[in-house]
């Protein structure tokens, strides 16, 4: 397969070096290339997906795929994308980030992973003086769109954040000598710090490095995914649940979706293109955003814990509960309110519930036939046992259509 071609078909190509240069060298043999993130919150989110699975593109196509984890530049702060300057974590803050990052880049990209602190903690100020600044041009440090953006803002820039383009063109350097890399990659907006290290390789060595870059990934509002964005959706299942990631793909916009199916999985285009017009066919099915987060989830979580969430949905959605798994019914436990298990009378477990303010509020509700006992209706009161359990340990309870409360085994008191 022609790498480019294929990024380009899924217009995951948008700035570049040489492209024909770059496919030539490609086709010559294994190529090292590398994709940084810093660890400046104790996760990384959707929008570093892309990412990591360009490198996985590369590195299952026998090239040299290195993901990296900005324990050096994570102390600086990019001040791409940004109004004002962030605040500076301490290395005990970035030490805890990076483990935790650490862990989602080899999960997903599944290739080896650097940490730039290595070789930049050594480093003393006059070293990289002499071996890195005396490079830079700072009429092209100016002019870098991020830069020149935030010069013009009414916060300005601090030196800091300005020489952070400096230390992340010392990792391509470092990166091109130590392990032959000769591709860094990274989304359009650190199109300026790339080049910059694509230049030092070429004033400093006199070697040839490529680059290049794909658009942002933006949301229907039009933002940014990004860790300052609100809501924004992380990549570890303790800040976005596996639950609450599968239903985020499941709620994407029609329009959306050829474009996440092509960027955010591994199936090929053609496969991408025929979902998405088959979806493009019948929308009200939801078949185009079913298969992203399966695949997506899948990708980030596994296929274990994706199962578990598209069960947990359909239960939310309608879906009889009684066959559900252990661990969809756990993950519901998480999504919904979720009290102990105390054997009574329907009536009176629901008024202990949320789903009835009263005994009579709740005789009515089952009167109506509004009550629901793990997905079946219940038409009068009756006792609630054990036996009522699924996997001897949750009851599930309904008020209408939707309004759930989970009972749980576990939670009474020993």
């Amino acid at each position: 397969m022609d790498l480019l071609a294929d990024l380009e078909d899924r217009g995951l190509i948008q700035d570049s070096t040489d492209l024909d240069a770059l496919r030539e060298r490609i086709n010559s043999g294994p190529v090292g290339l590398y994709y940084g993130c810093d660890p400046s919150a104790d996760s990384l989110h959707v929008g570093n997906l892309i990412g990591l699975l360009i490198l996985r593109r590369f590195a299952d196509a026998g090239h040299d795929a290195i993901a990296l984890a900005g324990g050096a530049t994570g102390m600086i702060g990019d001040p791409s994308g940004r109004s004002r300057e962030r605040n500076l974590l301490d290395a005990d803050a970035l030490s805890r980030n990076f483990k935790r990052i650490a862990e989602q880049l080899e999960r997903i990209s599944r290739v080896s992973l650097v940490d730039n602190l290595d070789w930049t903690g050594p480093v003393t100020l006059l070293e990289f003086l002499r071996d890195v600044g005396k490079h830079a041009s700072v009429n092209q440090m100016i002019a870098r769109e991020s830069v020149k953006a935030r010069l013009e803002s009414e916060n300005g820039i601090s030196f800091t954040e300005f020489a952070y383009q400096l230390l992340q063109a010392h990792d391509y350097l470092h990166l091109f000598r130590s392990r032959g890399v000769e591709l860094q990659i990274g989304g359009s907006d650190q199109w300026g710090n790339i080049l910059a290290g694509v230049e030092l390789i070429r004033k400093a060595d006199g070697g040839h490095a490529h680059a290049f870059t794909w658009p942002l990934m933006l949301r229907a509002d039009g933002k940014k995914f990004g860790k300052s964005e609100d809501g924004a959706i992380w990549l570890a299942a303790d800040r976005t649940s596996p639950y609450q990631f599968f239903q985020y793909w499941m709620n994407v916009p029609d329009a959306d979706v050829e474009r996440f199916l092509l960027q955010l999985t591994l199936l090929p285009a053609d496969e991408c293109r025929a979902v998405a017009a088959a979806h493009a066919g019948a929308p009200h099915k939801r078949a185009g955003q079913r298969r992203i987060a399966r695949e997506v989830t899948t990708l980030v979580h596994g296929a274990e814990a994706t199962e578990a969430a598209e069960e947990a949905s359909g239960i939310l959605f309608g879906a009889v509960p009684a066959g559900a798994s252990p661990r969809a019914l756990e993950f519901l436990s998480s999504e919904v309110p979720t009290t102990a298990f105390e054997p009574g009378d329907l009536a009176r477990v629901l008024a202990s519930t949320p789903l009835a303010s009263s005994l009579s509020d709740a005789r009515r509700t089952i009167g109506q036939g509004a009550a629901y006992v793990n997905g079946a209706r219940q038409p009068e009161d009756r006792p609630l046992t054990e036996a009522d359990l699924l996997h001897g340990r949750w009851l599930v309870l309904r008020k209408g259509k939707r309004t759930y409360h989970l009972l749980d085994a576990a939670r009474r008191p020993s």
